[in-house]
């Protein structure tokens, strides 16, 4: 988040979102291209369609292979495609050069919008502004809070990572955590990066990086083990992802460790794990919605001229803390692959 922003303006931005919500679930049905297939993609979310002309908008994200989030990602903005009348044309790689080069296929194709995710800033900065300088509009999402507006992107959907990570932080310290070891599965990724420098500075404990690599979850599973038999002294394990969280359980397991696991993200094996005390909590930013608002928003754009957030201040989606207290009732929508 721009930290320009008074805390009103905070509020009126989530007031936004939380807005935005429930207008949404109203509507939508998800695929590329509309149809009956794409109800039943979309967990049975349906609602009528529009009738503006046919635009084409490419989504690139930084997915990694098999991480179920950006299914749900995928799922919203698909939902948001088929009510708006779009071809959503969606790609995705972790390398910041590749998916750069998604970027520029996408401005060769000359979309008539692009939602973008920025973990990798820098990487994407030039390819960025060249599809601004072809008249492309882009929107930012999930990634690159601190960098849409450098950028020059019209409008950015997500949480604020740091915010969240400091509200972990908290928690862990009411919950009488001591000692946190923060597992990061993509270094050098922005958003995962200001997660865990945001629960250091939220924590009266002490916390220790742990990176590992999200693509080869064996791996991720032996370096917590490891860790953990290498210092006891750790109570809480915190994840950036909801299946480096499920791998993390068995590491606390096969390290005859007592810490306990919280994380960042949710799905509906997560959902799951939360019901029966195998983890602690999760932070949901709410994907879907992210994917959902960032096609919809580049509609609005180009039918009515909006902007969300006023265009100078990001649409927040997260953070909100599901636990044992709160976790039946996203349970049902988790099931669907849409929470």
């Amino acid at each position: 988040m721009n930290r320009s922003l008074s805390s009103r303006s905070r509020r009126f931005t989530v007031l936004v979102a939380v807005t935005a919500s429930t207008v949404l679930a109203l509507a939508g049905c998800s695929s590329n291209s509309g149809g009956k297939k794409s109800e039943e993609s979309a967990g049975g979310v349906s609602a009528g369609k529009a009738t503006t002309p046919r635009m084409t908008i490419a989504m690139i994200t930084h997915a990694v292979p098999g991480d179920t989030f950006w299914d749900t990602i995928r799922k919203g903005a698909q939902a948001a495609a088929a009510k708006d009348n779009i071809k959503l044309i969606y790609s995705s790689d972790p390398n910041g050069g590749n998916q750069a080069n998604l970027v520029q296929n996408a401005i060769d194709q000359k979309v008539d919008g692009i939602a973008v995710t920025l973990a990798k800033p820098d990487a994407m900065k030039e390819t960025v502004a060249k599809a601004m300088r072809a008249g492309i509009p882009v929107v930012g999402f999930n990634s690159g809070v601190d960098d849409w507006q450098k950028q020059g992107l019209l409008q950015y959907f997500g949480q604020d990572e740091t915010v969240a990570g400091e509200a972990v932080g908290k928690k862990l310290s009411s919950l009488g955590a001591k000692k946190v070891a923060c597992v990061i599965q993509e270094q050098g990724q922005v958003a995962l990066e200001a997660r865990c420098a945001g629960v250091k500075k939220g924590f009266s404990g002490t916390t220790e990086n742990l990176f590992v690599n999200g693509a080869d979850m064996p791996s991720v599973q032996s370096t917590i083990t490891a860790k953990l038999k290498q210092d006891p002294s750790i109570d809480y394990v915190v994840t950036l992802a909801a299946p480096v969280a499920l791998t993390a359980t068995q590491a606390v397991s096969d390290g005859g460790s007592r810490a306990k696991v919280a994380t960042f993200d949710l799905n509906k094996e997560l959902v799951k794990a939360i019901q029966d005390g195998s983890i602690q909590f999760a932070v949901d930013q709410q994907p879907y919605l992210q994917g959902y608002l960032a096609v919809d928003s580049l509609w609005l754009y180009k039918n009515n001229g909006n902007y969300s957030g006023g265009g100078v201040a990001p649409v927040l989606t997260g953070p909100a803390f599901v636990d044992k207290s709160n976790v039946a009732a996203v349970a049902t929508f988790a099931a669907k692959g849409t929470r």
